[in-house]
């Protein structure tokens, strides 16, 4: 129950669940649907209530990188699960080449219940030529097109100059 916690005591403060567990889908921006007769759609009966049949989730839905020194590269792992019931396709939109981010993956469709791992890398580097009290934000949100919808990873860094 989500009113004691492990101990069996009464909790003092809410429980704040996943938004995948809530049914929202934070980040996204829904593509128009275009009916594909070969996209290996299914069509049961006991599915035709549901009607989030298809998508991703990014597990983190966020990456934060902290503070970064300058002229090195770091990486981290994103998976993007299948959560829908048919096999889905999707491509990464490279992040421009001045924000010092790459995504590597490996492209295919994903089966239902499956997961791809996306490496986001990054070489920290300053573009700006400003005073920054030594430290410059690089934010970005990488664009991830999906059959159905457009997710928005995003990316947060603090580079010491």
């Amino acid at each position: 129950s989500l009113m004691v916690d492990v101990t069996g005591q009464t909790r003092t403060e809410k429980v704040i669940l996943p938004s995948y567990l809530q049914g929202k889908k934070p980040n996204t921006i829904p593509n128009k649907k275009i009916e594909d007769p070969v996209a290996g759609k299914v069509s049961i009966s006991s599915l035709a209530t549901r009607q989030d049949l298809t998508g991703f989730h990014l597990i983190p839905p966020r990456v934060i990188f902290g503070v970064l020194k300058e002229g090195c590269t770091y990486a981290t792992t994103v998976i993007m699960k299948n959560v829908g019931v048919n096999f889905s396709r999707f491509r990464v939109k490279q992040p421009p080449p001045y924000t010092g981010l790459r995504v590597m993956y490996t492209p295919g469709p994903v089966a239902a219940g499956l997961q791809v791992e996306l490496e986001i890398e990054i070489l920290a580097m300053v573009i700006g030529g400003k005073d920054t009290d030594g430290l410059e934000e690089v934010s970005h949100d990488i664009e991830i097109l999906t059959e159905t919808e457009t997710l928005l990873l995003p990316v947060k860094a603090n580079i010491l100059c």
